[in-house]
């Protein structure tokens, strides 16, 4: 331990032995608050046991990890009980009627937060929203003793939010410190390591006796295994070291020589590392994929059992002699501490845990032989490991000692991967052994998250509880939560039950991934087992929120079937999309996104539970009207005014098309028939409600925008992805709501933001798309359209004051398109649906006479004829184009998904 790690662990002590006070009962100290709540747990694990998610593990180990009532490493039985308690408290602390009206807009502004945080550092996941992020969230959608959930938790950065809300020093730093207060988190993961670093996060400010325990435990290993961790200088003295590379041997293909791929690999003159080598031996050059690996059997004193290992030797070592780094070959001194090393292992007491066959596990089972989670560490770091769980158990310090343990092991594996640059480390989202893996030194990775830890911790006292369960199986009451956040599994991007085997297997609880929302072809998972699973987390999240509050989806998404399947499942769980964003990294902004094809962003979205009178009115009486209540509490939902760099920018949300689209999808996912056409939407929009920039606003929010909008900028900003014709029909229309255009002024801004079309996509060409769904003045027998005049007259000084049929006037019009006004876009819309509906019947034709799938189509021809079949309960119509459609198609287009899905459920009734 040098000066620097001795100086940095406080002296201070807290003591454990106040009256504490939870739910109800009073103890005299926290332990036996603990031990009173441990044994109440014992009596209710079989119960427990028949929920889903319910993890894989012995009873004793589940109840000596948890910490009840607040802290299960099962699912946690009194989430319902903290929720009344809240709810007391709501009113007394707070004064605040739990059931006060609510009203907010979805939040819409940029959030960009670094992950350069002593809490982000702590401990790493493989997948984690920075907790100052989520706090922006918080502050907008919900008050001071508002009760949050989380159910795809990870480690818990949703409840770290929702407990930093009531710190000054954090709150302040997002500017809304008029709702600085702190709110209740409920949050749950599968996994029980997720869990276990969760609970640890919230319980941090316990932590100043604890970390100068372990920094005691660590300095006694040290000293016992200094020998194993340390090498000869050159004068013959100690040093101490820090990493030793390790490599695997293959034989030349050519001459069978042995070598190590280090060496042969390894310029050290460059310093990097080549990919084209020779055989040190006949010289001849290979490449990695030509050689052969060399395999060694030996016994393994941990399993019993003979297992053969690809064979890896060290062959560098570097260590610190007086404060100063060196490198060296491993002499013969290094070889036989090893063996040591390897002899002292019969003495430990680690239970083998076998590898299961999965995604990532493949490769370290097949590449280098791994049958047993002990496989990836080396012999003296599991000699350290193993000493350090026992000194816990000894020291009653199996909480902190653990969260420390699971913070710095994948350091400690073989995982570790040696690179010349210096910046090695661990694949991210894989369990991948590299050929070269870099063995670190445990006592200095333990001292160094030690003070990570000690670093992120946060003197506010925990206002969360923590479960370990499956979000398809909630253990909250009906309309209880006020705000939900969460980030939920992408699709096949990860296998978190794989990757974190090798934390949990130090924990002796592992996840039950029954339930776990993932496409793996170990678990038989594909994109319908995810869909479902995540329709079922949706439809639990939708029951427990208040109706009229929201959820925020943070997602990453580079794939838009899984995007959509995302999509879908929200509103099949009866959410209503309010506003979906994908952070543009290149401009730092948000665009706006109707489809989802080719959207390679990370996405937020925002839905909201609509209210129980909205859908109890819906379901009672399908007339028109129901539609535009529907639309009235959808407007409520939407912001009224959004820019970027101070310039205002279209909220698409608010466009009449996708007011119709939002509307359409509502009535469709609860198996209904849309009681208004496309046509008659668009005209009525214009007569029930205050039309601006092309949105659609309430009576009560219109003055709030005109204010805004008179301060900024004539024109709005477009910010939209154009990824299918309904969304390029958008963008035109933006563009030619800021001014009229002719045909070449859009072309070239046009070819652009078309990049991303999809293959299938048969998009008509801009001249097409502009005579089908907009107006250009030459083709008027009237004089100049008052839209086109407005913009001459702004735009050419020389024009002010000419009526609309001066000649100077119709020249500078001519051939300029600009958007009709309401009653002959109808009438457009009407000629469109009836030109996309002749295409649709085409296709059924020649679907008739041919059993060839559909290689290149109008997708918005395709919806059109879906919708009709709908609305005259032609299902089974739906389901036999749906089938002769590319078979990724369906699953990437919402719209499509949406008609396809509900049609077969109709057909099953």
């Amino acid at each position: 331990m040098d000066e620097q790690e001795q100086l940095f662990f406080s002296s201070e002590a807290k003591t454990d032995n106040q009256k504490v006070v939870c739910l109800g009962l009073t103890f005299n100290n926290d332990e036996e608050r603990r031990d009173y709540f441990r044994n109440e747990l014992r009596k209710k694990l079989p119960q427990l046991k028949k929920i889903e998610g319910f993890p894989t593990g012995e009873d004793e180990d589940i109840i000596a990890l948890s910490d009840p009532p607040y802290y299960t490493a099962c699912p946690n039985p009194w989430i319902n009980d903290f929720v009344e308690t809240w709810n007391q408290e709501k009113a007394t602390i707070y004064k605040r009627d739990p059931d006060e009206p609510y009203s907010c807009e979805p939040f819409s502004s940029d959030v960009s937060e670094g992950k350069n945080h002593p809490i982000y550092r702590a401990h790493s996941y493989h997948t984690k929203v920075p907790h100052r992020a989520i706090m922006k969230y918080l502050m907008h959608y919900t008050s001071p003793g508002d009760v949050v959930l989380d159910a795809f938790s990870g480690t818990g950065m949703t409840a770290v939010a929702a407990n930093l809300c009531n710190d000054l020093s954090e709150s302040s730093s997002i500017d809304m410190n008029s709702k600085i207060g702190n709110r209740h988190a409920i949050i749950s993961d599968l996994s029980p390591v997720a869990s276990f670093i969760s609970y640890n996060y919230l319980n941090s400010n316990n932590n100043v006796n604890k970390i100068n325990a372990l920094q005691k435990i660590i300095y006694n290993l040290e000293t016992k295994f200094a020998t194993f961790f340390s090498t000869k200088h050159t004068n013959g003295e100690k040093g101490e070291i820090n990493y030793v590379i390790w490599s695997e041997v293959y034989t030349c293909p050519s001459c069978q020589h042995e070598f190590d791929y280090w060496n042969a690999t390894y310029d050290p003159i460059k310093d990097i590392s080549v990919k084209d080598f020779s055989c040190p031996q006949c010289k001849v050059s290979l490449t990695k994929k030509q050689l052969n690996k060399v395999w060694e059997k030996s016994f393994d004193s941990i399993s019993n059992k003979i297992v053969t290992l690809a064979k890896s030797i060290p062959v560098q070592i570097n260590y610190v002699y007086n404060n100063k780094k060196f490198n060296k070959i491993p002499d013969q001194n290094d070889l036989n501490i090893i063996e040591q090393s390897n002899e002292y292992i019969k003495n430990i007491n680690i239970k083998p845990q076998e590898i299961s066959d999965g995604v990532n596990t493949k490769q370290p089972k097949v590449s280098n032989g791994f049958e047993y989670l002990h496989h990836f560490y080396t012999g003296r770091n599991l000699i350290f490991i193993s000493e350090y769980l026992s000194e816990l158990k000894r020291n009653d310090l199996v909480q902190l000692g653990m969260f420390l343990l699971t913070s710095s092991s994948s350091n400690l594996s073989k995982l570790y991967r040696w690179r010349a640059n210096g910046k090695g480390g661990i694949l991210a989202g894989t369990l991948y052994v590299c050929s070269t893996p870099q063995e670190n030194n445990p006592i200095r990775q333990f001292y160094r998250k030690l003070k990570d830890i000690k670093n992120a911790s946060f003197p506010l006292e925990n206002q969360s509880i923590v479960s370990v369960n499956s979000a398809t199986d909630l253990l909250i009451s009906n309309d209880s939560i006020d705000y939900i956040f969460t980030d939920p599994p992408f699709g096949a991007n990860l296998m978190y039950s794989e990757l974190n085997s090798l934390w949990e297997d130090w924990l002796n609880i592992t996840t039950n991934n029954s339930t776990e929302a993932i496409m793996n072809v170990s678990q038989n998972k594909g994109l319908s087992q995810y869909s479902n699973l995540m329709t079922k987390s949706f439809k639990e999240y939708y029951r427990v929120l208040k109706p009229g509050r929201w959820i925020t989806v943070e997602f990453s998404n580079s794939q838009s079937n899984v995007w959509n399947a995302i999509q879908e499942s929200l509103q099949k769980a009866g959410f209503i999309i309010a506003n979906v964003s994908a952070l543009d990294k290149k401009q730092n902004s948000f665009k706006a996104i109707t489809s989802t094809i080719a959207v390679k962003q990370d996405l937020v979205i925002s839905a909201y539970k609509p209210n129980l009178e909205n859908i109890n009115n819906t379901t009672e009486q399908l007339s028109p009207q129901t539609s535009w209540n529907f639309i009235e509490q959808h407007l409520e939902k939407l912001p009224i005014y959004s820019d970027f760099n101070n310039v205002p920018t279209v909220i698409i949300e608010r466009t009449p098309r996708i007011l119709f689209d939002r509307m359409v999808a509502y009535y469709v996912q609860r198996g209904f028939n849309v009681p208004v056409s496309s046509a008659q939407f668009q005209q009525e929009v214009t007569q029930r409600f205050p039309i601006r920039d092309g949105m659609v606003f309430l009576y009560s929010q219109v003055s709030n925008y005109d204010r805004k909008r008179k301060t900024q900028k004539d024109y709005l900003q477009t910010t939209l992805f154009i990824s299918d014709e309904n969304s390029a029909i958008e963008w035109i229309r933006q563009q030619l709501l800021k001014k009229p255009q002719s045909r070449q002024d859009l072309h070239s801004s046009f070819r652009k933001e078309t990049l991303h079309i999809s293959k299938y996509e048969q998009l008509p060409e801009l001249d097409d798309l502009l005579s089908q769904n907009f107006l250009r003045f030459d083709d008027e027998e009237s004089s100049v359209p008052s839209q086109i005049l407005t913009y001459l007259r702004r735009n050419y000084p020389d024009l002010r004051g000419l009526d609309a049929s001066h000649p100077n006037v119709i020249k500078k019009a001519l051939h300029r398109w600009y958007v009709p006004d309401p009653n002959k876009q109808a009438d457009l819309e009407k000629l469109r649906e009836k030109a996309l509906l002749r295409e649709f019947n085409l296709y059924v034709e020649e679907m008739a006479t041919s059993k060839k799938k559909l290689k290149v189509f109008r997708t918005e021809a395709i919806r059109a004829g879906f919708k009709k079949a709908w609305s005259e309960k032609e299902f089974q119509t739906i389901i036999t184009v749906g089938d002769r459609l590319p078979e990724t198609i369906i699953q990437e287009d919402d719209k499509l998904l949406m008609y396809y899905d509900n049609a077969q459920i109709k057909l099953d009734m």
